[in-house]
């Protein structure tokens, strides 16, 4: 379990991004941390791993201080993929990047070489193997990055606005592997603008504005409240549009993803 306890931060500019944060993120959660630019997410999930160090309150990840423990001892345990996947990539091919974690916690080559080549197929890299990552697109980097991460199976995932530069293929391929993780009892946690994305993952959202966490719940019942989106610059997503503007035929509700529409969609044209 990730506890985050009445935590503020401040940068060394003096600019608060955290103000009195509490959070709580238990074995099998599935996360989506929502907000305006600037609204104290990414420095939220910096705090997981120890990457950041509140000022004050604290943080625990299975009951170890982030303060007391290395970031290398709670990267086994929470893995972070980044907004700009060059911030973490730097080996010459993108196997070796994938494998890289592998040997630096020590797995013997057999294992390393058997999930590089399982992570490189799920993530449709194998065909970029032997290539540079940094000769590769945007969206392909963000893979390699994903791919890297996910290799050593931490037990918190963290995902920084993981659809960027994703087509609609790789978004359902993404959302598959999510669901799989989560699958495993992992915890999946992502920062996310993208609320179709999130619309059609269902997780739990936390809604943040000018560092402090300002309301959540189920995704249903987030993306369907106006006045809450409002307050933190989000749009409701197309499919709760659409369907809150059909609630007089009797369809709608709280239907924010695509394949729920279609479902309230076909039983109003059977008659109900």
């Amino acid at each position: 379990m990730i506890e985050v306890k009445h935590v503020t931060y401040t940068y060394p500019n003096g600019y608060t991004a955290l103000r009195n944060v509490s959070l709580t993120i238990q074995e099998g959660d599935f996360i989506a941390i929502m907000g305006e630019n600037g609204a104290g997410k990414t420095t939220l999930i910096k705090h997981f791993n120890g990457l950041l160090k509140p000022a004050k309150g604290h943080v625990t990840v299975d009951s170890k201080d982030t303060r007391t423990v290395s970031v290398a001892s709670l990267s086994k345990l929470v893995g972070i993929v980044f907004q700009n996947p060059d911030h973490q990539l730097f080996s010459e091919t993108v196997r070796s990047e994938v494998a890289f974690a592998l040997r630096n916690f020590g797995f013997d080559e057999e294992t390393v070489e058997r999930r590089v080549n399982r992570i490189l197929g799920m993530l449709d890299l194998s065909e970029y193997a032997e290539k540079s990552p940094f000769a590769l697109s945007g969206g392909e980097r963000k893979r390699v990055a994903l791919a890297s991460v996910l290799s050593w199976e931490p037990k918190y995932v963290v995902l920084d606005e993981p659809t960027i530069g994703q087509d609609y293929r790789q978004k359902e391929r993404l959302r598959m592997i999510l669901q799989q993780l989560l699958s495993q009892g992992k915890s999946v946690i992502m920062v996310s603008h993208d609320v179709e994305f999130v619309a059609d993952c269902k997780p739990n959202i936390v809604l943040m504005a000018g560092g402090r966490v300002i309301g959540g719940g189920a995704a249903e019942e987030v993306l369907t409240n106006p006045g809450l989106l409002e307050k933190c610059s989000i749009i409701m997503p197309q499919v709760a549009q659409l369907m809150r503007m059909l609630g007089e035929s009797g369809v709608g509700g709280r239907v924010i993803d695509v394949y729920s529409a279609v479902e309230s969609l076909k039983t109003l044209w059977r008659g109900g």
